[in-house]
């Protein structure tokens, strides 16, 4: 039997951030720390609540978005090295009112971002965010948030081979951002692209001392004709021309589960999974049909997604209760559905061209992200 502890004391679902430990090492724990928290058991793939703890019942991940004027955490003057796809006011975005809002979980306040305290706690430390461009949304706005927090401290930004550092040398902090929208491999052969769903030899870089590793994929999973990297999936001596998405994305997630089980040193490196991240491309989600993320100005209202969860979810959430190394979610994918409001729309790369519905403007969204993984560091 396992017990799983939830550090940001998440009790009204599946979808926890969790730190996986033998009971007694639990209550031990616990004891010193002077902390009562709260312990799920494990019963197949679903958390059954058995306990409580003593400062009241918060969900970071359930809440809605609110006007604030004093948001957004930083201006985009502050960060000269944005990425062109994530700068929605230089590209023209008109609105402004995206930038304002502010997310309350229900019950509790998050903890406002601190980038001093930040680089302070994290001196000679180094994070690393494995994933694809949602990973770089994230790791874009996590450094924005760090240098518009201490501008005048010195950085280093060098990017090659998959691989973009970002150096605070006063406080010999490293964030960086390793580019794999799969996790596992693709492969090139006499047959053309395979995609491996058994075979992770990128985790060479990854497990290379870092202190905190935040994955995420599944943007990519779903792309078919010319946006699909790869042309057969193998798994074993099998080899598909296609498969169904989501049998193909648990089949690969568990092959990184699996990598984690056998590499991560948990005495050393913290492990996150993003979550899953939405798209706003059907406005049938939020009950206007013919509308997509274009022109959207102002998030879904409450505290619930009309559209209801997104299928990766359980995928997700069935993975991560088998791996027995404490491994933590950011579960940011009904908030982030809520902001229909949040994306570049025609305001990002490809402009009119390109209505992109899947990423997000930053200042913007990301930015409760590393908000949310500030306040699980900071309990840690």
């Amino acid at each position: 039997m396992k017990l799983y502890i939830n550090i940001l004391y998440t009790v009204t679902s599946t979808k926890i951030l969790c730190l996986s430990l033998m009971g007694a090492l639990a209550i031990g724990v616990a004891v010193l720390l002077g902390v009562v928290y709260i312990v799920h058991q494990v019963c197949g793939d679903s958390f059954k609540r058995v306990g409580d703890n003593n400062i009241g019942n918060c969900d970071y991940f359930q809440g809605n978005w609110v006007y604030d004027n004093s948001y957004p955490l930083y201006d985009v003057s502050d960060c000269p090295f944005i990425e062109d796809e994530f700068d929605c006011l230089n590209h023209g975005r008109p609105d402004k009112l995206y930038l304002k809002y502010r997310w309350q979980p229900s019950g509790c306040n998050l903890t406002r971002f601190d980038g001093g305290e930040f680089l302070e706690r994290f001196r000679n430390k180094s994070i690393m965010f494995v994933g694809d461009s949602l990973s770089l949304n994230q790791w874009q706005s996590l450094t924005c948030m760090l240098h518009s927090a201490e501008p005048n401290a010195t950085f280093s930004f060098v990017r090659g081979g998959g691989l973009s550092t970002f150096t605070f040398p006063e406080y010999n902090v490293k964030v960086m951002f390793s580019r794999n929208a799969f996790l596992v491999d693709i492969m090139s052969s006499t047959i053309g692209r395979v995609l491996k769903l058994d075979s992770i030899e990128g985790g060479q870089l990854w497990n290379n001392g870092t202190d905190v590793l935040i994955f995420n994929t599944w943007h990519w999973w779903i792309h078919t004709g010319r946006k699909q990297p790869w042309d057969y999936i193998q798994e074993g001596n099998t080899m598909y021309k296609d498969l169904d998405r989501l049998v193909a994305y648990e089949k690969g997630l568990n092959t990184w589960a699996k990598w984690v089980d056998s590499n991560i040193n948990q005495t050393k490196t913290m492990v996150f999974f993003q979550g899953v991240s939405p798209d706003h491309d059907n406005g049938s989600d939020w009950g206007e049909p013919r509308a997509n993320c274009s022109g959207q100005s102002q998030p879904v209202a409450g505290s619930t997604y009309p559209g209801g969860p997104n299928a990766a979810e359980k995928v997700v959430d069935k993975v991560l209760g088998t791996i027995s190394k404490p491994v933590y979610l950011l579960d940011v994918t009904t908030l982030s559905q809520l902001r229909k409001d949040g994306h570049p729309s025609q305001y990002g790369f490809g402009g009119h061209r390109i209505i992109d519905c899947s990423h997000w403007c930053l200042p913007g969204v990301p930015d409760t992200w590393n908000q949310l993984l500030y306040t699980a560091l900071v309990q840690n």
